[in-house]
């Protein structure tokens, strides 16, 4: 026996596997094994199996359905009152129907897959991009084919059921389009914020003085008496801002804005201009405020100015001064309007 043979052997080859010889006496490849002997599964042999399994991803596809109907309930249903635990609700119950239409879809597919369509093993071969008349004639013959295989003919209850989650799946996203409402217009350009509001601590409220915030502080802020708003998510959602406090030789306002801080003190919106989510990263060695959605990066020393990420806007600033005995106010609103600027500004 060759060295060759004999460390077949100890590979656990087999006497009947052979290697090709290259030069040296170095093996190069082993000759094709063939297929292993297939395995039939029981759907293919026993009628019975088959059926239950057909009933098995029928019933997925059904589930796949009534979570389809929960989603669209689940949006109609539950009534805003503005309360964070309406919201909550809310949320939940989509999220849970929405888990239950992907997911019974998606396993009632792999389901149907693995017990029901053909696992014969085949070789395809590869062809030129641009097949003959025959090759596509051949082509639409194995679709043919594929479908017959399927058994989407033969196996109504499947078609059936598959044809109800098609068609319900995506009706659930007509409502969630439709619960975006209308474009803000200019809405987003008038926010409780008023000449001589104080600015006082979010959530736990307050007024604040400007002798309390210390170099690198960060505080978010919202206008006294939002409170007593009707719609406060609304109001609270346009007038939310990020106090920050400097060194007043690193600030570089511009024109017009030089009485827009107080000793190093600066106020701006907190929500960003590419798609409105809280930017509240703030990096006190670079004085670099963060939008954690999408990576949008605003300048504190240069009027929040973009230096990357795909905002094409500055935060607004909110003009800030003291009262007599040191707390904080706005000398006025916004001076453009706040939030994502994806429709158009007059």
């Amino acid at each position: 026996m060759s060295e060759i043979e004999r460390a077949g052997d100890a590979h656990g080859q087999g006497p009947g596997t052979t290697l090709a010889r290259g030069q040296g006496g170095v093996a190069e490849k082993f000759e094709n094994p063939g297929l292993p002997e297939h395995r039939h599964r029981m759907g293919d042999t026993d009628p019975k199996a088959a059926r239950r399994a057909e009933r098995q991803v029928a019933i997925l596809l059904v589930l796949s359905m009534i979570g389809s109907v929960l989603i669209v309930v689940s949006i109609i249903g539950v009534k805003y009152d503005g309360s964070f635990n309406q919201i909550s609700l809310s949320t939940k119950a989509i999220g849970l129907s929405m888990f239950l239409s992907l997911f019974a879809l998606g396993v009632g597919a792999v389901h149907w897959a693995k017990t029901l369509m053909p696992d014969d093993e085949r070789i395809d071969y590869r062809h030129r991009q641009r097949g003959t008349t025959a090759e596509r004639d051949q082509a639409v013959a194995i679709l043919k084919e594929g479908t017959d295989e399927s058994g989407i003919a033969r196996r109504p209850l499947i078609r059936n059921t598959l044809i109800g989650a098609g068609v319900l799946f995506p009706i659930p996203a007509v409502f969630f389009f439709r619960d975006t409402g209308p474009l803000p217009g200019d809405d987003l350009s008038t926010t409780m914020w008023r000449e001589g509001m104080y600015l006082t601590k979010d959530p736990e409220g307050g007024r604040i003085r400007a002798s309390d915030l210390g170099l690198g502080s960060v505080v978010h802020v919202m206008p006294e008496g939002i409170e007593d708003q009707e719609e406060i998510l609304n109001a609270k959602a346009k007038a939310a801002v990020l106090l920050m406090r400097l060194e007043p030789e690193l600030l570089n306002p511009g024109s017009g804005r030089e009485d827009w801080a107080v000793d190093g003190i600066v106020a701006y919106s907190k929500i960003c201009t590419h798609m409105g989510c809280p930017v509240a990263l703030y990096e006190q060695q670079t004085h670099h405020l963060l939008c954690p959605c999408h990576q949008s990066t605003f300048d504190v020393t240069r009027e929040c100015k973009v230096i990357f990420g795909p905002a094409k806007r500055a935060l607004p600033q909110l003009p800030i001064r003291v009262d007599a005995e040191g707390y904080l106010q706005a000398q006025s609103g916004f001076h453009e309007a706040v939030g994502p600027s994806f429709w158009e500004r007059g």
